[in-house]
């Protein structure tokens, strides 16, 4: 893990986020490109899994008190979900090349989104540029996390147990950190890999928290939130309990709308979001406008207080959490605030009851 805290000026400079296809890769191309939308999702896994293309730019950000200025720029990196997944030193290098594009276009900092950060170990393995600064935006997504999970345990009774699935990865890690510290509620830690959670376990007050491998333990929660990598969906619905809150923070995402229609008795709300009025964006990344996800977020602010060098690589700390917080208090101008409540997508009331359905063709994968 690297960070650095002190370094930032008053001076911003511009960004570049790198997103990527989501699990349909044709209608995410089509959606920047009408054209793509004709091909065949087949057709791409083949062509992205044999060919190493450049990374087109696909999007600008500009700020409302500076719009002459582009702030940032989108890069989507040609790889499929699939095959950021698997990894390896082909995947690295495609990143590697759109890193280097996006110093090309003037970029001091460069997000890594979604599955872009675990395929390169959450930025370690970019960690040589000494050209860039990196971050794998899981600083601030842990934050604005924290943030949803308070706003929804008003929703659930005083004791109730928070489950985090996929608790000891990056932003599962720094949330865990956050929620021991800041709430008194009990915690179920569940991952795949139990030594793993034994390490989380062992930074927490004796007692905290308990951990499992065991998926079906989740319906001991009210409160789960979802923090995997995985490409589909891992939570069904035996794994819930009556009434439970689900905060899915993945991307793609963990849960399928037609969980509310097997479960009305639940509810289900798009974590990670960040309100961000004062950025004008051209491009797709599947959200409204004005609407963020905190690791672009996180790149954004970067950018904004001038940050020189790497910030969050690996695995976030606290204070780097708090940090964002702090930054996204100085540029609250622009917005940086946790976003409204949205469910797959769609805006929702949470005090409306029964939970909501999402819209016929609301989005059932995932950002880039």
């Amino acid at each position: 893990m690297s960070q650095q805290l002190s370094s930032s000026t008053p001076d911003r400079h511009a960004v570049a986020f790198l997103v990527h296809p989501r699990t349909n890769v044709s209608r995410d191309l089509g959606d920047i490109c009408r054209p793509f939308g004709w091909i065949p999702n087949r057709a791409y896994e083949t062509a992205l899994g044999r060919l190493s293309l450049p990374a087109p730019v696909t999007g600008t950000l500009r700020y409302s008190d500076k719009p002459e200025q582009v702030a940032a720029y989108l890069l989507t990196v040609p790889l499929t979900p699939k095959a950021l997944l698997e990894g390896g030193r082909r995947v690295e290098s495609i990143i590697d090349r759109a890193v280097t594009k996006a110093v090309g276009l003037g970029a001091k900092t460069v997000g890594l989104g979604a599955l872009t950060a675990p395929a390169t170990a959450g930025g370690m393995a970019l960690r040589h540029r000494t050209d860039v600064g990196i971050t794998n935006g899981n600083a601030f997504t842990a934050a604005m996390t924290f943030l949803g999970a308070e706003r929804l345990l008003s929703l659930c009774p005083s004791n109730a147990t928070i489950a985090l699935v996929g608790a000891s990865g990056s932003v599962g890690s720094c949330l865990t950190q956050l929620l021991a510290r800041r709430t008194a509620q009990p915690l179920l830690l569940v991952a795949r890999n139990e030594e793993r959670l034994r390490t989380l376990q062992a930074t927490l007050p004796a007692g905290r928290s308990q951990i499992t491998t065991d998926m079906t333990r989740v319906r001991e929660a009210d409160l789960v939130i979802l923090l995997t990598s995985a490409t589909d969906a891992v939570l069904r619905s035996e794994h819930l309990k009556e009434g439970a809150v689900v905060l899915d923070d993945t991307q793609p995402r963990n849960t399928r709308p037609e969980l509310l229609q097997e479960r009305p008795d639940i509810r289900v709300v798009d974590g990670g979001l960040v309100s961000v009025p004062g950025v004008q964006r051209k491009g797709f990344i599947g959200l409204p406008q004005g609407v963020a996800y905190a690791c672009l977020a996180e790149t954004l602010l970067l950018g904004l207080s001038g940050q020189q060098g790497h910030f969050s690589l690996g695995w976030p700390s606290v204070e780097q959490a708090e940090h964002m917080l702090a930054l996204a208090a100085r540029f609250g101008h622009l917005g940086f605030t946790l976003a409204e409540p949205h469910s797959f997508g769609q805006p929702v009331t949470l005090e409306d009851a029964p939970a909501p359905l999402p819209a016929l063709g609301a989005l059932s994968g995932a950002q880039a």
